[in-house]
């Protein structure tokens, strides 16, 4: 990675960061915590890892028309990733309510139109505070927490099976990692040999009920997933060189990432290297 390459996606990382705190504070709540927590994953995916078709302009998200039916089409956020290409990756965002995260990762890459964030968390609107399959980015609705892996998986099976040379590329959170359908979905995962995979865990230790170790301890992750047979490495999570290397790794299969908490009252501090 070339210097004015990081610096440009560390650029990407702290402007996600400012967007999801002007709009939280503009709608008086909303998920912070979790763009602070995994600003430089989407700005690592969308500035350098991801293999997307390029936009001709950044497109504008519109309103909700409905569930598909009968002269009803079905809408999905696929478009904002510019996907359909067999040489192109999917992005799977299984976390929903990291969506505002990646609103401002599209803006911040260029991919959404900067004033669709006005309609953001407004009834009717797409740009949804927990986003599904109409909303921009999403390419499904990941529904439950711990289904985006299983849906991820069928994908990225069928792309094999077609030999397509794109990858599907998941992100996830821990929380949701305590579920048996998740660990399901990795031994299907490892047993079919799903390489064109990479699933980017972001393990910052709490989840809506407090601390993952208080609620349901999934530690030692790393050594559960090598278990099945999955390829892990564990890295800071806000290591922008450490993200785009295993990122561009050939034939990943799975990611699990560490990295410190921010400092308390200082969601702008870097956390220690």
């Amino acid at each position: 990675m070339t210097r004015t390459e990081k610096a440009l996606i560390e650029k990407m990382a702290w402007g996600i960061r400012r967007r999801a705190l002007a709009h939280t504070l503009a709608r008086g709540g909303g998920y912070l915590s979790q763009a602070c927590s995994s600003a430089e994953i989407f700005a690592a995916l969308y500035g350098c890892v991801l293999r997307l078709k390029k936009l001709d302009s950044p497109i504008s998200a519109g309103r909700f028309m409905g569930t598909p039916g009968p002269g009803r089409p079905v809408v999905t956020g696929a478009n904002f990733n510019g996907s359909g290409d067999a040489s192109c990756d999917n992005f799977i965002l299984s976390p929903a309510q990291y969506a505002l995260a990646l609103y401002a990762a599209l803006i911040e890459a260029g991919r959404m139109d900067e004033k669709s964030m006005d309609a953001y968390d407004i009834d009717g609107s797409a740009v949804e505070i927990i986003g599904a399959e109409h909303s921009p980015g999403m390419e499904v609705t990941t529904g439950s927490l711990g289904q985006g892996i299983s849906q991820a998986s069928g994908i990225a099976m069928a792309r094999k099976i077609k030999g397509e040379t794109g990858r599907v590329v998941l992100m996830m959170s821990d929380g949701e990692c305590q579920s048996g359908e998740f660990w399901e979905a990795v031994q299907a995962a490892c047993y079919h040999k799903l390489g064109n995979m990479i699933a980017y865990v972001d393990v910052n230790g709490y989840q809506c009920d407090g601390k993952m170790t208080s609620v349901m301890n999934i530690e030692p992750f790393d050594k559960r997933l090598k278990a099945f047979g999955a390829r892990v490495h564990r890295i800071d999570g806000h290591n922008i060189d450490s993200l785009a290397r295993l990122g561009r790794a050939p034939r990943a299969d799975v990611y699990t990432l560490r990295h410190r908490p921010l400092q308390r009252h200082g969601y702008f501090k870097r956390s220690p290297s």
